[in-house]
């Protein structure tokens, strides 16, 4: 599903593709073409349909921080999502038109901890990840999903992307603000707030150590070969 997520967003970021044969790339950008995105990826895609990627492009993590007065006895997490899919749907005009990306909330990995009275071990890791899953719960609802049909360029070679994130049994707008990284290489990141999908974040101590409600988006796609 990791898969997925990348290629999701490499699609997310396809969206912004020119029709085959309507960019020169060995012309400078012109005032015709201001959207460094369109003219980078026009080479990617090169005829509409179905486009399906995923983890082995890239990777989708989740960021939480501590809060309460006990917060320093916390750790602030990177968890990691280790299966993900997309599809990318190019119309005829080279234009996306739709996006969907499929997270795996069962396969949901402790990556990092950072702060906290001491480091997180093997076990710790493994432990934070099954109450995650079941915070969430991925039980009953194993799945979140990304929908998305408008695609903004911005003039930095990356842009924005609003669509409706539906997590448990709740769905909800989220607008993934996209970065060009490298050559084909791009940064997506979003927020999320926990409570407007029914979800109570982590409490421990009596309610002294919480998770904060808002957890970060972080999403690293290289397109190179798609």
């Amino acid at each position: 599903m990791a898969r997925y997520l990348e290629i999701g967003f490499r699609v997310t970021l396809l969206a912004f593709v020119r029709p085959p044969g309507k960019t020169n790339l060995s012309r400078p950008v012109s005032s015709l073409d201001d959207r460094p995105l369109v003219f980078y990826l026009s080479r990617m895609v090169q005829r509409p349909g179905l486009y399906a990627f995923g983890a082995g492009q890239g990777r989708v993590t989740l960021l939480t921080a501590r809060d309460g007065i006990a917060g320093q006895a916390g750790h602030d997490l990177t968890i990691g999502v280790g299966n993900w899919s997309a599809e990318l749907t190019v119309a005829e005009d080279g234009s996306p038109a739709a996006l969907s990306v499929t997270l795996d909330l069962t396969s949901l990995v402790v990556l990092a901890g950072t702060g906290g009275v001491k480091p997180l071990t093997d076990k710790d890791k493994r432990e934070i990840a099954v109450k995650a899953r079941n915070q969430l719960g991925a039980d009953q609802h194993p799945e979140a999903t990304f929908t998305a049909a408008t695609f903004e360029p911005g003039s930095d070679g990356g842009g924005f992307v609003p669509g409706m994130l539906t997590l448990g049994s709740a769905t909800r707008p989220l607008r993934l603000h996209v970065k060009k990284a490298g050559e084909h290489r791009y940064h997506a990141t979003a927020e999320v707030r926990q409570s407007e999908f029914g979800i109570k974040p982590y409490t421990a101590f009596l309610g002294a150590l919480r998770v904060s409600d808002v957890v970060g988006v972080d999403v690293d796609v290289d397109l190179a070969g798609l």
